[in-house]
C-alpha cells in the first residue's frame, strides 16, 4: 500500500472522527484523519464543550468565593476576578486536551492529513492539493453555528459561541439569543462573572425537547441567580453601535416591538451540519431538507464506501453520540456488528445546578398514550445535597405502569450529570425502577437521591 492509500480516511478530528480514527486503526486497519485546524479535537475540543466547562467550573468558584462559602464559614477576603488568567486556564485546558489526541494518534499510528479535505468521487479525498485513496471514507465534519435573519455575526459584539469563549473583559449587559443549553451555560458563566444578563428565547420556555417540568424548575432557579427570560419573544434585528448593540424584539405571535440593548449579544439558536466544500453535491452524496448527509443503518451512504457520523447526520448533536457511532462504524468496517439506542443517549446542560436527561418525558409518553408512573425526589431531604449547602432541585423517575420498566430520568441538581450515569446504565440493561430502589446505594451520597425517586415510583420514598 503506498503512502497516499489507507484502509479509512476520516475527514474531521472532532469527538466522532478522531475516536473513529483511532478504533478503526486498533482493529488493523490503515488509517488516516484529515483536519484544516491547526490543532485536533474539532468544535468540542477547541471552541464548544471543553472551553466551556473550563469557563463554567471557574466562574462557579468565584461565584461561591464571593459569598457561598461564608455559609459555611470560609471567609474569604480580597476575591478579584483575573479574567487574562481565568482565559489562560481554559486555554491550558484547550492545549492539553488537543495535544492528547495527537499523541492518541501517534500511539495508535493514525496519520494525520493537514488541510481541507474534499471528497472527489468513491475511494478518492483531496487534502490541500494532494488526491489520497481509501475504499473507506468517513464524514465526520460536525456542525457550525447558525443566526438569523437581520443579525450578522461579528464576534466582537454579536457573538457565536466561539466568541462568547474570548471575550477580553465582563460586560456589564449581555443579550442571549437562545434559551438552549449553549445558551445557558454560557450566559451562567458571564452572569456569574458580573454581567446582567437576558435570555430571549422564541417558544414559551427554556430548553426545548426536555422534560417540561424540570425546564420550568431550572428556569425559576436561574431567575433565582439573577437572569432574566423574555419568552415567546422573537428578535428581528440587532445592530452594533458605538455603545453596545441595539436589538428590537417582538412577541412570537406578533404584536407591538421593543427596543432592547446590550454591550454584547450572544446568538445561540443553534447549529447545522458542516457540509460546505466537501464536494458532496458533485460526488452524488444525497442530503436532508436540513444539509444532513443520509445514511442509511450501517452509517453508509448512498454511495458504497462513503460513510457519515456525528452532527453532519441525523440525530442529537452531541459529542458522545458522535464517539459512540465512530466506534460502532469502525466496528462494523471490520465485520463486527454494533448498536446504538438512541433513546439512550444522555443530555446535560453544565450549569449551576446540572441539568440532565435520558429516555423518554413526560410530554412525550403522554403524547404515545404510554400508561407511566412518577416517582420524584427533593435535593432538599438528602443529606449530601444538605452537607454541600446545593438543595436546589430534584429526580424525576419514569416508568412503565404495567412492568416498572424505566422509560426516562430528569434531574435538575448538583453532579446531574453524574447522576445520570447510573440510570442510563440501568436502562440499558432493562431495569425497572423497583432493581434501582433496591441496589444498595453509599451514604451520605448525592446518588441517593436517584435510589429514593425510584422507590417513590412506587410510593414508597423513606425520606420524604
Amino acid at each position: 500500500m503506498s503512502s497516499d492509500s489507507y484502509d479509512v480516511i476520516v475527514i474531521g478530528s472532532g469527538p466522532g472522527g478522531y475516536v473513529c480514527a483511532i478504533r478503526a486503526a486498533q482493529l488493523g486497519f490503515k488509517v488516516a484523519c484529515v483536519e484544516k485546524r491547526a490543532t485536533l479535537g474539532g468544535t468540542c475540543l477547541n471552541v464548544g464543550c471543553i472551553p466551556s466547562k473550563a469557563l463554567l467550573h471557574a466562574s462557579e468558584k468565584y461565584h461561591e468565593a464571593h459569598g457561598l462559602l461564608a455559609q459555611m464559614g470560609v471567609k474569604v477576603k480580597g476575591v478579584e476576578l483575573d479574567l487574562p488568567a481565568m482565559m489562560k486556564h481554559k486555554d491550558d485546558v484547550v492545549k492539553s486536551n488537543t495535544q492528547g489526541i495527537e499523541f492518541l494518534f501517534k500511539k495508535n499510528k493514525v496519520d494525520w492529513l493537514k488541510g481541507a479535505g474534499k471528497i472527489l468521487g468513491a475511494g478518492k479525498v483531496d487534502v490541500a492539493g494532494k488526491t489520497y485513496t481509501a475504499p473507506r471514507i468517513v464524514i465526520a465534519t460536525g456542525s457550525d453555528v447558525v443566526s438569523l435573519p437581520g443579525i450578522t455575526i461579528d464576534e466582537k459584539k454579536i457573538v457565536s459561541s466561539t466568541g462568547g469563549l474570548t471575550l477580553d473583559k465582563v460586560p456589564e449587559t449581555m443579550v442571549v439569543i437562545g434559551g438552549g443549553v449553549i445558551g445557558l451555560e454560557l450566559g451562567s458563566v458571564w452572569s456569574r462573572l458580573g454581567a446582567k444578563v437576558t435570555v430571549v428565547e422564541y417558544l414559551d420556555r427554556i430548553f426545548p425537547g426536555m422534560d417540561l417540568e424540570i425546564s420550568k424548575e431550572a428556569q425559576k432557579i436561574f431567575k433565582k441567580q439573577g437572569i432574566d427570560f423574555k419568552l415567546s419573544t422573537k428578535v428581528t434585528s440587532a445592530s452594533s453601535s458605538a455603545t453596545g448593540v441595539d436589538l428590537t424584539l417582538e412577541p412570537a405571535s406578533g404584536g407591538a416591538s421593543e427596543k432592547l440593548s446590550a454591550d454584547i449579544v450572544l446568538v445561540a439558536v443553534g447549529r447545522r451540519a458542516f457540509t460546505d466544500s466537501l464536494g458532496l453535491k458533485e460526488a452524488g452524496v444525497e442530503m436532508d431538507e436540513r444539509g444532513r448527509v443520509k445514511t442509511n443503518g450501517h452509517f453508509e451512504t448512498n454511495i458504497k464506501g462513503i460513510y457519515a457520523i456525528g452532527d453532519v447526520i441525523a440525530g442529537p448533536m452531541l459529542a458522545h453520540k458522535a464517539e459512540d457511532e465512530g466506534v460502532v462504524l469502525a466496528e462494523m468496517m471490520a465485520g463486527q456488528s454494533g448498536h446504538i439506542d438512541y433513546n439512550l443517549v444522555p443530555g446535560v446542560v453544565y450549569t449551576w445546578p446540572e441539568v440532565a436527561s435520558i429516555g423518554q418525558t413526560e410530554e412525550q409518553l403522554k403524547s404515545a398514550s404510554v400508561a407511566y408512573k412518577v416517582g420524584k425526589f427533593p435535593f432538599m431531604a438528602n443529606g449530601r445535597a444538605r452537607a454541600m449547602g446545593s438543595t436546589e432541585g430534584f429526580v424525576k423517575i419514569l416508568a412503565d405502569a404495567k412492568t416498572d420498566r424505566v422509560l426516562g430520568c430528569h434531574i435538575v441538581g448538583p453532579e446531574a450529570g453524574t447522576l445520570i450515569a447510573e440510570v442510563a446504565m440501568g436502562m440499558e440493561f432493562g431495569a425497572s425502577a423497583e432493581d434501582i430502589a433496591r441496589t444498595c446505594h453509599a451514604h451520605p451520597t448525592l446518588e441517593e437521591a436517584v435510589k429514593e425517586a425510584a422507590l417513590a415510583v412506587a410510593g414508597r420514598p423513606i425520606h420524604i
